[in-house]
């Protein structure tokens, strides 16, 4: 449909942190006061290392890591400072990789990349792990002066599978450290360790007729390599057997626990030509597999590798690459860096039309977004600018059907939007966008991406589902629906958009219960829909701003409208087709999205408007500056401390005819895929890396 049924499978089975915590994601083997018993194991560069070797350490900490585990990664560096710290204490960190699939290369380049000077062992057949009873990565255990296990669990609760806390409140590991050194039973000597199974080598069922040869490999080339392949998203490989088979008990845990393959619309509502769950059979196949401890079969059955585009999830090579920059762009270890701009003249001398486009970070790790603009050299009025595309967590590129395409004008510009979270290390990132030109000839459709967008919203501290409306302008002509985007973020809890057509139809077409800020999905209609001129879209979303939702920065806080993942947003993105002819496109006759004075009013109206009294009051307003009362007696011509939807229509005239744009500027920041933003580029920004401070957008 929008785009091919095999990009449409990408990242279906990425076990990346994503999805919300289960209680299958933790293990919980009492290892309490149990003796470990001596053992020898090879480190990555072949030295034989035992546990004996250790007797005059007061303390062993075994650490059983994972090279591709996504909540390992995070913690690598931690382990690496926890040794430094207790070094001189007299407590010694083994490192050891239980994972049948974890080669010494990937140990040696695990422990560079994260800082770790303190051994890796590599533990062939699980045998320690066995032992001691370890299930995940990361895992560790406390072993005192008799070498009996004083703790066992996690390292800390700041990072799981789904969640990131700014701070770590229960220091597990550390914990238990200083107790035990200081001659104190430890207080809490047990934990659920919370990670990805160790890829354990069990012993292969010869008679299983379901094999990685014959079964699995065809399922994971249609559902999971598009992602797991080198260079993709994915945390590692799906590519051959030695890579898959170590993953294979993690495989079937996050499938049975739907949170593989990446898909949460509601199957009540709607039909979609990327619809990523997993048919029941092929679950079956893979548990069953599994269960088998993983066979390979014969590799004479082996199906050819599918084939991709090198670099890109793209149909075809892009004809043209745009970078948002001649060098990188540097993202600090900590801090807030504010939305970076970086306009690019893309050089073209006549109108172009696209076909497919897709953004993408050269540094996942440090990019919560990317937006790509089109809009006239040195423009801030968002008005005249379009969104292109955009890049988040399982968003893949625009591929638009035969006959419809985006288009931009001669002489525009790009306008990258780049979101950088920095996540504890410095790093570098030069993003960029690959486009697919159409055939000006063959284009009969033009497609536009619009949304329902509500700014005014307040979350109360606590509240576990407060719900937030946003509508859409009405159509200003008849339309073809093609696909929603729902964005939110960590308290986003669920998500609906309904169709109010102007003959007072409703009709439902998505529901998003359990909204995933991990995987930012876009669902792509199975069959397009028919919109007259004057249909409305209108969206319900819902947020948990409670302690139970784990993704929750802070519970105890009131949550508004803003550009960073601790701050919220509620819009309902979606794209429409409305039919051109050829004459049209000759003549540059468009169709015009721009909203009416009064559209823009309603819409304001409706953000703030708490009580649906049809006005405004100041006690309405949230976060109430001085200039935000200054602007708000401004409106109130009549200074009856209430502000109509006249009073809004009749300045926002005012605000046109002196050349203010389309809008009142209450919005507090920018939107995540809109280009509604109050904070836009001053001016080009210099193509050099910088602080975020450097290169902050003027206000």
């Amino acid at each position: 449909m929008l785009r091919s049924r095999h990009l449409a499978a990408a990242a279906m089975c990425c076990l990346t942190i994503g999805g919300a915590l289960q209680a299958a994601d933790v293990s919980s083997i009492s290892a309490g006061g149990r003796k470990a018993e001596n053992f020898t194991l090879n480190d990555f560069y072949g030295k034989s290392h035992s546990l004996a070797d250790y007797k005059d350490k007061k303390v062993v900490v075994l650490a059983f890591v994972g090279t591709e585990c996504p909540v390992a990664k995070v913690y690598g560096e931690r382990l690496g400072e926890l040794a430094k710290k207790y070094a001189d204490k007299g407590v010694q960190f083994l490192g050891v990789s239980s994972n049948r699939q974890d080669t010494i290369t990937e140990l040696s380049s695990f422990a560079r990349v994260h800082h770790i000077e303190f051994p890796i062992l590599k533990d062939l057949n699980n045998k320690l792990a066995d032992q001691v009873g370890a299930q995940r990565t990361p895992e560790v255990f406390v072993l005192d002066s008799d070498r009996s296990v004083r703790y066992h669990g996690r390292i800390d609760n700041q990072f799981g599978v789904g969640y990131a806390k700014k701070t770590a409140s229960e220091p597990y590991l550390q914990n238990a450290l200083d107790e035990l050194l200081a001659g104190k039973t430890v207080s809490k000597a047990e934990t659920a360790s919370v990670g990805c199974f160790i890829g354990r080598v069990h012993p292969a069922d010869a008679t299983s007729t379901v094999t990685y040869s014959n079964q699995v490999v065809r399922i994971l080339n249609k559902r999971c390599v598009s992602c797991h392949r080198p260079g993709e998203a994915a945390p590692f490989a799906m590519t051959n057997y030695g890579e898959v088979s170590g993953w294979a008990d993690a495989i079937a845990e996050v499938v049975r626990q739907r949170r593989m393959p990446p898909w949460h619309a509601s199957p009540k509502y709607g039909h979609f030509a990327n619809d990523r769950s997993m048919p029941e059979d092929e679950k079956e196949v893979l548990y069953q597999w599994a269960s088998a401890g993983a066979p390979e079969g014969n590799p004479k059955e082996l199906p050819p590798a599918p084939t991709f585009v090198e670099g890109w999830a793209l149909p075809k090579a892009p004809d043209k690459v745009f970078k948002m920059a001649a060098t990188a762009y540097h993202v600090p270890a900590e801090g807030v860096v504010d939305y970076q701009y970086f306009r690019v003249d893309p050089g073209f001398k006549q109108d172009v039309w696209i076909k497919a486009i897709e953004a993408r970070p050269s540094n996942r790790a440090v990019v919560h977004h990317i937006i790509v603009f089109a809009g006239p050299k040195g423009g801030r009025d968002e008005a005249r600018r379009q969104f292109l595309v955009g890049y988040a967590p399982g968003a893949m590129p625009l591929v638009l059907p035969p006959g419809m395409a985006k288009h931009i004008p001669a002489g525009a510009e790009l306008l990258f939007q780049l979101h950088y979270t920095p996540n504890g290390k410095p790093g570098d990132d030069i993003s960029e966008c690959g486009i697919v030109f159409a055939d000006p000839k063959e284009v009969n459709h033009l497609v536009r991406t619009v949304e329902a967008i509500n700014t005014g919203f307040e979350i109360p501290a606590g509240a576990d589902n407060f719900e937030v409306q946003s509508d859409s302008f009405a159509l200003p002509m008849d339309v073809r629906l093609l696909q929603l985007f729902p964005h939110m973020h960590f308290r986003g809890k669920s998500f609906t958009y309904e169709a109010q057509y102007p003959d007072g139809r409703k009709e439902m077409l998505l529901d998003v219960p359990r909204y995933d800020f991990g995987w930012q999905l876009t669902y792509e209609l199975s069959n397009m829909i028919s919109m007259p001129k004057g249909t409305k879209m209108h969206c319900v979303a819902h947020f948990d701003n409670s302690e139970n939702n784990l993704n929750n920065p802070d519970p105890k806080s009131n949550v508004r409208w803003g550009d960073q993942t601790w701050e919220e947003m509620m819009i309902g993105f979606y794209d429409i087709a409305v039919p051109l002819t050829q004459e049209d496109i000759k003549e540059g006759k468009l169709p015009d999205f721009t909203p009416g004075p009064e559209q823009i009013a309603q819409r304001v109206l409706q953000q703030f408007d708490k009580n649906h009294d049809g006005k405004i009051t100041m006690n309405e307003i949230p976060n109430k500056p001085i200039q935000v009362k200054i602007f708000f007696a401004t409106l109130d011509k009549n200074h009856d401390g209430v502000i109509t939807l006249e009073e809004i229509t009749s300045m926002i005239k005012e605000r046109q005819k002196q050349g203010g744009g389309r809008g009142l500027g209450f919005r507090r920041s920018g939107a995540v895929r809109g280009g509604e933003r109050a904070s836009e580029p001053a001016k080009p920004v210099e193509p050099k890396a910088a602080h975020s401070k450097d290169q902050a957008s003027a206000k």
